[in-house]
């Protein structure tokens, strides 16, 4: 058995909702294997208050996030990346930056909840389904034997996780 520390990161446009809810989840639920960053092609500058209340209401961390570029972990000095998620469909679109150390690849889109219009309870609904789509996704990766597995067998699982309840259309085709 190995103690090796993963570096993860997630990425969406924003980095304002969906990214920074699976930074959080990562975090707590892989504690002592994954150190856990996200960033987003479009920051808003700004995480989105409800996935503040919604990581609150399940017990996830919510301190020293912010919106930051995707940029940060493309140069020299950032982590080298073990695994890069893209959590929407118009990040997993875009060039992304050259990772320093090649990390694997995978697109687990769900819908946007900050897009939501409505009311205070739709757009808590719509979170509240957002951090379970997510939490689901982490709990499979976090029973992944990603130490023993094979490139093609560890990418082709990540392809089956990002294909989980909750996918978006697009999820099929990216990865």
């Amino acid at each position: 058995m190995t103690d090796r520390l993963y570096n993860a990161l997630f990425l969406c446009t924003g980095n304002s909702a969906r990214s920074i809810m699976a930074e959080s989840i990562l975090r707590k639920d892989g504690a002592g294997r994954f150190n856990v960053f996200s960033a987003g092609s479009q920051p808003k500058g700004a995480v989105n208050p409800y996935a503040i209340k919604t990581l609150e209401a399940y017990g996830y961390p919510t301190d020293g996030f912010r919106s930051k570029n995707w940029e940060e972990f493309a140069t020299p000095d950032a982590p080298t990346l073990d695994f890069v998620f893209t959590v929407c469909d118009n990040a997993a679109g875009e060039v992304c930056p050259v990772w320093p150390g090649q990390p694997m690849t995978g697109h687990w889109g769900i819908e946007d909840p900050a897009a939501v219009e409505g009311s205070d309870v739709e757009k808590r609904r719509a979170f509240n389904l957002a951090f379970r789509y997510l939490k689901t996704r982490i709990s499979l990766l976090l029973a992944t034997p990603i130490a023993r597995l094979d490139k093609m067998a560890l990418k082709n699982r990540l392809r089956e996780i990002g294909q989980s309840e909750g996918a978006t259309d697009k999820a099929e085709s990216r990865s």
